[in-house]
């Protein structure tokens, strides 16, 4: 029989679609395992100044489709220092708390690595919409913040084959490239970069839209992940090497919000429910994955040495295949 008598839930680092659908199913499997369930609000901020709550039932019945996330989040500089590590931890022993569930992205697993050597047994659930978490082929927010971007790009390129212009859309993905991909390929981007693939070869951009534009057609979409190439630079490129005006629109933060997806909302769900699953079997700092569609668990330490998270090399050149 498990030692779990009572779990603390947080959510750390960026918000992400399907964070409240993980804390929703961590709260209703606890309880129904008779195990006492906290909230910590602000993420790992929260851990040190035990900013806390006692979740029940009713405190998460109609949250599955609220985006953000009701324990509020932050990006916690205090943590990197071992002091407030150290308060966080006697924080969680003081109150008798036998194991932490982080929900969060590559930052929150680092630091539960880093808390774990203060003795606390540590679940983490991947719930980032830049889908950077090498172990797991899925992140929870990466479906609704793709489908936003998508959305956003199909009102822009209207806008843009109205006036026939060319028009540069910068999304979110820190150092991934795979919301500009989805959100490319599904919008019939002209050119796609990403930071996987991007070797700046500028002068490719030029050609195809130069090609295009000799062809007849008079609109044109070029998807930027952010932090690749300056947007504006290259807009203004365009502009000079082709004659074609060129507009920059920055989607920023709306890729984060909104209600999250059926299949972030399910596998926050499926996520939530296995990371008690996981405790109640007596596993200590595991990171929860999904494998080929399948929910699997990782020692933490082993699930940071992974890196594999990379572009599927068929799919980007599907996307240059069907820009043509």
């Amino acid at each position: 029989m498990s030692d779990i008598r009572k779990i603390a839930v947080l959510t750390s680092g960026g918000d992400a679609p399907g964070m409240n659908s993980a804390v929703r199913a961590v709260v209703v499997s606890a309880i129904n395992s008779g195990i006492e369930i906290v909230g910590v609000m602000r993420g790992y901020e929260g851990l040190i100044d035990w900013e806390t709550q006692p979740l029940g039932l009713a405190d998460v019945r109609n949250i599955n489709n609220q985006g953000g996330t009701i324990l509020f989040t932050s990006r916690s500089e205090r943590f990197l220092q071992k002091k407030y590590r150290e308060q966080a931890a006697k924080n969680l022993r003081d109150h008798d708390v036998d194991a932490l569930v982080a929900i969060g992205g590559d930052g929150t697993l680092r630091g539960a690595i880093a808390f774990q050597n203060e003795g606390i047994n540590t679940i983490c659930i991947p719930g980032t919409i830049d889908r950077d978490v090498a172990c797991s082929e899925y992140t929870l927010g990466f479906d609704t913040a793709a489908n936003t971007a998508m959305e956003a790009i199909d009102r822009i390129r209207d806008s843009s084959v109205s006036h026939g212009r060319c028009s540069v859309v910068e999304v979110m993905g820190r150092k991934r490239g795979y919301i500009a991909l989805w959100a490319g390929m599904a919008t019939s981007a002209d050119a796609i970069i990403i930071p996987e693939k991007w070797d700046g070869d500028y002068d490719s951009i030029i050609d195809t839209i130069k090609a295009k534009h000799a062809d007849g057609r008079n609109s044109y979409l070029v998807v930027v992940a952010e932090g690749v190439t300056d947007a504006p630079e290259l807009a203004q490129m365009i502009l000079d090497k082709t004659g074609i005006e060129s507009r920059v629109s920055v989607l920023g933060y709306i890729q984060r919000g909104g209600q999250p997806t059926a299949k972030d909302r399910m596998y926050g769900s499926l996520m939530g429910a296995y990371a008690v699953d996981v405790l109640k079997k007596d596993k200590a700092n595991r990171m929860i994955a999904i494998k080929n569609d399948i929910l699997i668990d990782y020692d933490i330490k082993e699930a940071i040495d992974i890196q594999n998270n990379q572009i599927d090399s068929f799919q980007y050149e599907l996307s240059k295949l069907l820009a043509e």
